[in-house]
């Protein structure tokens, strides 16, 4: 398969579950129908900021497997390498004063792109707290040896989590209760009411938590621990769990609801990353792995990709947004940012190491994306050369971002397999 297709194969797959339909005479309803009927058309050491009864995951599958100070490439852990074999002396980058210092034997354009990375980290325009990259209890994570998939961490730890950030966090007024909340006692119509009461932003806001909690839900069933023995793990799809979150009989109409809000936060994170384009296009931007050559490459891959990406016709489009009064526009585009900042700061209170990492991952990848729809006209306004001011990214926000988008775009696709395997099931 082309590479560039790997970030673009999920929209395809929404866009085949968003056109089916069938006339004519119907044959009984399916587990498949039920669920997706209504869907066509890190610093993992942080404590948690809002309660200190949080209970520490003890499964070995929640442990997070962190990287050697020699497995991380010098151009990735510090500011400070060569672009040379040498980048590759571990010695050298221990030998440096602190975290962030510039390498003077670098060419004057580089040392400027670098400085770039750490000028914005406390940017008020920020919708995440980020994490200080140069504290001690920092830590570099391959994500690829400690992927998303199910740990075992559930019960009252988790809920709290989630309905924190639903009841604290999305404009919602205590006496409004959650469809399925045990303290709803019948009020769902209430609360959807109220939610169509609200202006387009924010229900656009607890739509996108919403997709967020359900792509993390497709992806702990897609990769559902299915047996544990001495010999072997086996990780695969777990039926019946998608079916007690998703299936619209179970979950009284709410799980087809969830994944159409899924679909919209693919749509939202799709259209920021073709607004982003001409970041990625300045010369002046660069990527640091410590070869000068694979770093040029894979700047070539990722404008191909976003390219590919802008090109599309199905984008979100977001120009009624905050497309009001002005002051109060700017006053709801600061709750926003206020409110999604609080969410990012829930992630800590997570129990379980893993769930947290990939969380705050998600969580400010999303964040990123509303960054970048918020500053389209300082976007437009960027210099060709030189210093961006008004609108940059952090290498952390452009991780979060991609690797959001990734975990996006494989839920897209993880529900065409559900629909699948559910195909048969009644």
């Amino acid at each position: 398969m082309d590479h560039r297709w790997g970030f673009l194969i999920g929209f395809l797959g929404a866009v085949g579950l968003l056109g089916s339909g069938h006339g004519g005479q119907q044959p009984p309803e399916t587990a498949a129908q039920r669920c997706f009927c209504q869907v066509r058309g890190v610093n993992l050491k942080r404590p948690c900021p809002f309660w200190n009864d949080i209970s520490q995951c003890g499964r070995r599958d929640c442990a997070v497997k962190l990287c050697q100070s020699d497995e991380v490439p010098d151009g990735i852990k510090s500011a400070s390498y060569k672009y040379s074999e040498e980048a590759s002396n571990i010695e050298e980058c221990e030998q440096a004063e602190r975290l962030g210092a510039v390498d003077e034997s670098l060419s004057e354009e580089t040392q400027k792109a670098v400085l770039q990375w750490t000028k914005h980290d406390d940017s008020s325009d920020n919708f995440c707290e980020a994490d200080d990259i140069q504290s001690p209890d920092a830590e570099y994570v391959d994500l690829l040896l400690n992927p998303e998939r199910y740990t075992g961490y559930k019960g009252p730890d988790a809920w709290k989590i989630w309905n924190v950030i639903y009841e604290e966090n999305c404009f919602k007024p205590q006496t409004i209760k959650r469809p399925l909340n045990p303290l709803a006692s019948g009020h769902e119509n209430t609360f959807y009411s109220w939610l169509e009461g609200l202006c387009v932003e924010k229900r656009a806001f607890y739509k996108l938590i919403s997709g967020l909690h359900a792509s993390i839900n497709v992806h702990l069933c897609a990769r559902y621990l299915l047996q544990d023995t001495w010999l072997e793990k086996i990780w695969g799809h777990n039926i019946t769990e998608f079916q007690q979150r998703f299936d619209g009989i179970l979950t009284e109409g709410e799980g087809p609801r969830r994944l159409k809000n899924l679909y919209f936060l693919y749509l939202i994170e799709l259209r920021a990353l073709s607004k982003v384009v001409p970041f990625f296009e300045r010369q002046d931007f660069q990527l640091f792995t410590g070869n000068k050559v694979q770093d040029a490459e894979n700047k070539m891959l990722l404008l191909e990709i976003l390219h590919e990406i802008k090109s599309f016709p199905l984008h979100f489009d977001e120009n009624s947004f905050f497309a009001g009064d002005k002051k109060e526009a700017n006053k709801l585009k600061e709750d926003f940012r206020l409110h999604f900042r609080n969410i990012s700061r829930i992630m800590d209170c997570v129990g379980c190491l893993k769930c947290r990492l990939w969380g705050k991952l998600q969580t400010q990848g999303l964040g990123t994306a509303l960054k970048i729809l918020f500053s389209e006209k300082l976007i437009a306004n960027m210099p060709e050369s030189g210093p961006s001011y008004e609108f940059h990214l952090t290498r952390q926000e452009i991780v979060s971002l991609f690797n959001a988008f990734g975990r996006i775009s494989t839920s897209v696709k993880e529900l065409e397999n559900f629909r699948n395997l559910l195909q048969n099931i009644h």
